[in-house]
């Protein structure tokens, strides 16, 4: 069971891999100007943010879950084919929204399966999510490293020949892999109140304190990921040397899905964990706005790994605690906006903040995180009892 989960991750992922650090070069080598790609990406994004809940709620109405995503996954697989012959503007918009609405909901469904099965599954075949996550981070890792050797060679066309037949395989892991929950169970739970899905999720107050939490902590990456780069190449730090500081958080964030993150989340709690994570922004955040200095960044990088994957973890063993197994990938779908929406948000305002504030827009951050201690050090997330946001 793990192993089948591993490769459906790891095939997800390296997907993304592959083609995420090259679709605006290929795009523009299509012919498609900065204002234009700016729209492309911009409209990508809010059909994410639409098509994830919507997808999640499909999902667990029809009781489906490895069926729309394995739809999902052939979809984006055509459509990348479909990206290779195709030229101009208005066409390459459009497939590239079809191809948005189509990755989007694919790993919430993942996650809806992976973090159900891990609950549930028998002694012998029981595993921790943080496995399967972090087995698709490194497959991510690995997919840049592949797809920036290939594209030396054959061009960027090739990031597309190796994400389509992924996605495939991708559609054929999914079917393999264990159901949510007892089909049946699932269909009548979530066919009994189709329409008002998402209002039941949201009316789940330990879901909401998770959402709120993840939305402060995740989207305080913003300035870093829009910025930090800027900041150190013109500080003078050496271009090799802001590859080895970003690889960095990546590596972190490998360790704790695989290795400390699952004893961490089980011995300190939940709650607690996200309380640890919120902490490490703060700090990860006043470093940053304080030095450009290539010693202390190298030592906050690796908190990538609380800011992210531990506070991931934590929210993944949350979730199926307090929401019902048939509103399962309807939460996970609401749950990833939240974060998403907000990162969207603050990378809109990152702009102005970082023209006017400089590096001490990374003090904005650090007070997303700070709101977020108390948040979480109220929450119920220790406990063991399942749905007690309901009590």
């Amino acid at each position: 069971m793990l192993l089948r989960f591993v490769a459906l991750y790891a095939l997800i992922y390296g997907a993304y891999g592959v083609a995420s650090p090259f679709m605006p070069a290929f795009l523009e080598q299509r012919g498609l100007v900065a204002e234009q790609l700016g729209v492309l990406f911009g409209c990508s994004t809010a059909i994410r943010l639409v098509s994830g809940p919507l997808c999640g709620r499909l999902a667990d109405v029809t009781g489906a879950v490895r069926g729309v995503l394995a739809i999902c996954a052939m979809l984006a697989a055509i459509v990348a084919a479909g990206l290779l012959a195709s030229a101009g503007y208005c066409r390459l918009l459009v497939l590239s929204l079809v191809q948005a609405a189509a990755l989007a909901p694919i790993t919430v469904l993942a996650d809806a399966l992976a973090v159900s099965t891990a609950g549930r599954a028998a002694e012998g075949d029981r595993f921790e999510y943080g496995w399967v996550r972090g087995a698709g981070s490194a497959a991510f890792i690995l997919g840049t490293l592949i797809s920036g050797q290939v594209v030396g060679v054959w061009g960027l066309a090739s990031v597309l020949m190796l994400q389509a037949p992924q996605l495939v395989l991708a559609a054929g892991a999914a079917l393999l892999v264990p159901a949510a929950v007892a089909a049946g169970r699932v269909h009548d739970a979530a066919r009994a109140d189709s329409a008002g899905g998402f209002r039941r999720v949201l009316m789940i107050p330990e879901f909401r304190r998770i959402t709120l939490i993840s939305a402060l902590v995740l989207g305080s990456h913003a300035i870093h990921d829009t910025f930090a780069a800027i900041r150190w190449t013109r500080a003078g730090v050496a271009a090799s040397t802001v590859g080895v500081l970003w690889s960095e958080s990546v590596a972190a964030e490998v360790v704790v899905f695989l290795f400390i993150g699952p004893t961490l989340v089980t011995r300190v709690g939940p709650g607690r964990v996200m309380a640890l994570a919120a902490t490490a922004g703060v700090a990860r955040w006043v470093v940053a706005a304080s030095t450009t200095t290539v010693t202390p960044l190298a030592l906050v990088q690796p908190l990538h790994g609380l800011t992210f994957a531990a506070l991931h973890l934590a929210c993944m063993r949350v979730i199926p605690r307090v929401v019902p197994p048939g509103l399962a990938a309807t939460a996970q779908a609401i749950y990833a906006v939240g974060a998403g929406a907000a990162t969207a948000v603050l990378m809109l305002v990152s702009g102005h903040l970082y023209a006017h504030l400089g590096g001490q827009a990374f003090l904005v951050m650090a007070l997303l995180c700070a709101f977020a201690i108390p948040v979480a050090l109220r929450s119920h997330g220790n406990a063991s009892s399942r749905h007690v946001g309901k009590s």
